[in-house]
Formats: structure tokens, C-alpha cells, sequence
């Protein structure tokens, strides 16, 4: 295993350390007598912090889900039943600035509906800002200097929160691992009579996480290209960590319509840096890359942003799919 690709161990102290804040009104354990079958109820944003609440909670816990298969989980709409959800739930555990119907709701909910236990997914890692903040969708021409701190994450259209943060953290294994040991020390503080078994299930997950960021580490070291195209600009944390360029066509919306001159922009990148590939996700329209593909001569294939699982992803969890795009960018970018 790469001992340097593992996580800090200072690291995950800080995440444990920050879970303590991500707490929102935390004032004991939590009373799991509302659930009939005695679990405690814990209620995820969408898919990355569902499926991180389903691996540490395992038996102990009931884990719904605001955003359901399918849904783009940046345009959702929070209904009243799920308002009423978030009000009964003993443990919510969200991403703040991803959804902002959600930041509002549990804002709401803790205020007015003694939810005691709100942990917020951005306040167990770092969020950063990948590219230029407050660029619209045709605020994609990079000039000298617009390269983030590491040079690899050129090109994304993201305008999350004051900042222009990306909150796609999950997408680096080590960030998410992250959050994994906040949210199960959190956890252990909202039920602490399964305290033991969220620990292990914390250490379970954050290894299998060490174990693919190193396949990640390890099977893009050595390639041909270093940059990959992508019509959703998700991939940011994923391009610092292994050392990648991204350059997205359309920003935060993978459907959005990019400017002529955004698209003659990446004609004359793909040449110059010998770009084989034009990424498109599985639950969006693949009509914006295939256009640029023909205009280019170049191939399409699937790279997911995991922001939901259905029967078009390329994987039945978080892990299938990470391999899943690891093979797609190996074989785009010519691994060796």
C-alpha cells in the first residue's frame, strides 16, 4: 500500500474532532423510541451520505433518503412529508451548499422541531474552490493563472455558497473518508449503547477508502494524457488528488447548452493535449458530449459523479462505481 496516500491520521482526528461541532444542538443521546422496531432513524441528504450512514450504522440504524433514485439531487424540492421526516429523525446528515432546499430545511428543523442531531458533511473536511467562482456557463475560457493551487482542476463551472466551493468531496476517497469518521463519531454520540460497533464499521469503511484511493493512486500514475473532458465538472477533488486536469464543458449543469466559444476552446485543448475521450453521467443527456466527440473525432464513455444509483449506473454502490470510473479514466487517458 502507498503509506504516503494514506490518510493522515491527523486528519481523521480533526474529522472526529469536527464532528463535535457538525453536531447542531446536540445535548445527549439520542431517544431511538419513535421507531418501532427500536433503530435509531437516520436521514441522509442523498446517495454519498446515505450510503455512508447504511455502512457505519448497519443493524442499529433506519436510513432513508431526501433524494430518491434518479432525482438530480442539486434541484431538489423538499416536500412537506419530508419536512415532517426531518423533524422525527434522530440523526440528519447532509452536505451543505449541495442542496439548498436542504440547508433550509434542516435549518428549520432544528429551530422549530427539536431536531437534535444535524451533521453537516462540509463541517468533517475542507471544502475548496476549483476554478474561477461565480463564472456562468460560458465562464470557461481559462487564462494563464486560473489553474488551482496544484494546477489540475482547471475549467470547472461550479458557484457553490459565497466562496464558489465544490462540494463534491466525495468524489477523493480520502475526503470522504473523512466524513465517514466525523459522521460515526457523531453517531456514537447519538447512540452511545452501539458505540462499539459504529467504531468498527468506521475503521471497516475507512480502510476499504485507503484501499481505493491507492488503486486510484496507483492505476492512474502513468499515462498518456493527464486531461479528461467531462459535460458535469463534479471531478475536481478527484483531479487534484491523482495529479489530473479537468476541463468541463458545461459547469455545475450537464445538460446546459455550452457557449461556440467554450466548444472551440476544447476542439484546440483536445488536439494539444492528445484527448481521446468526452465524458458524459449515466442519468443526464450524452448530447452535448456526442457533439463535441464528432466535432473532434473523439469517443464518448460514462465517468458518474455519484450523486444517486439507479439501473443505468455502471455499479450497485459507491465502490462499484468508483472502479467503474477508474477503468473509464484508464482507458481514456492511456494508462500504462
Amino acid at each position: 500500500m502507498n503509506v504516503r496516500r494514506l490518510i493522515p491520521s491527523a486528519a481523521l482526528a480533526g474529522a472526529v474532532a469536527l464532528a463535535a461541532t457538525a453536531l447542531t444542538a446536540c445535548s445527549g443521546a439520542a431517544d431511538a423510541a419513535g421507531n418501532k422496531d427500536g433503530k435509531v432513524s437516520v436521514l441522509a441528504s442523498f446517495y454519498p451520505m446515505q450510503f455512508i450512514a447504511e455502512e457505519i450504522g448497519g443493524n442499529h440504524v433506519k436510513v432513508d433518503t431526501l433524494t430518491k433514485p434518479g432525482v438530480e439531487p442539486h434541484d431538489l424540492e423538499i416536500t412537506p412529508k419530508q419536512t415532517a421526516q426531518l423533524a422525527e429523525a434522530d440523526v440528519v446528515l447532509y452536505l451543505r451548499t449541495l442542496q439548498p432546499a436542504v440547508d433550509k430545511a434542516v435549518g428549520q428543523a432544528v429551530a422549530h422541531s427539536g431536531l437534535e442531531h444535524a451533521v453537516d458533511a462540509t463541517a468533517l473536511t475542507k471544502l475548496e474552490a476549483h476554478g474561477k467562482p461565480g463564472h456562468g456557463e460560458e465562464g470557461h475560457e481559462h487564462a494563464d493563472g486560473d489553474e488551482h493551487a496544484g494546477g489540475h482542476s482547471k475549467g470547472d463551472g461550479h458557484d457553490h455558497g459565497e466562496a464558489g466551493e465544490d462540494p463534491h468531496v466525495w468524489l477523493d476517497p480520502t475526503k470522504y473518508a473523512e466524513i465517514a469518521t466525523g459522521f460515526g463519531a457523531a453517531l456514537e454520540k447519538a447512540d452511545p449503547a452501539h458505540a462499539a460497533d459504529y467504531r468498527k464499521n468506521t475503521s471497516q469503511l475507512v480502510g476499504k477508502l485507503q484501499a481505493l484511493d491507492t488503486e486510484f493512486e496507483d492505476g492512474l500514475r502513468n499515462t498518456a494524457t493527464r486531461t479528461f473532458i467531462t459535460t458535469h465538472s463534479a471531478f475536481g477533488y478527484l483531479a487534484e488528488r491523482y495529479d489530473l486536469d479537468q476541463e468541463g464543458i458545461s459547469g455545475v449543469d450537464p445538460e446546459a447548452e455550452p457557449s461556440p466559444a467554450r466548444m472551440k476552446d476544447l476542439q484546440a485543448l483536445a488536439k494539444k493535449d492528445n484527448v481521446t475521450t468526452v465524458f458524459f453521467e449515466a442519468l443526464a443527456s450524452d448530447k452535448t458530449a456526442k457533439t463535441l466527440a464528432k466535432d473532434t473525432g473523439l469517443t464518448t464513455d460514462v465517468l458518474d459523479p455519484l450523486e444517486g444509483i439507479t439501473d443505468k449506473s455502471q455499479g450497485a454502490d459507491y465502490f462499484e462505481v468508483m472502479r467503474s470510473n477508474l477503468k473509464n479514466l484508464q482507458k481514456a487517458l492511456g494508462a500504462k
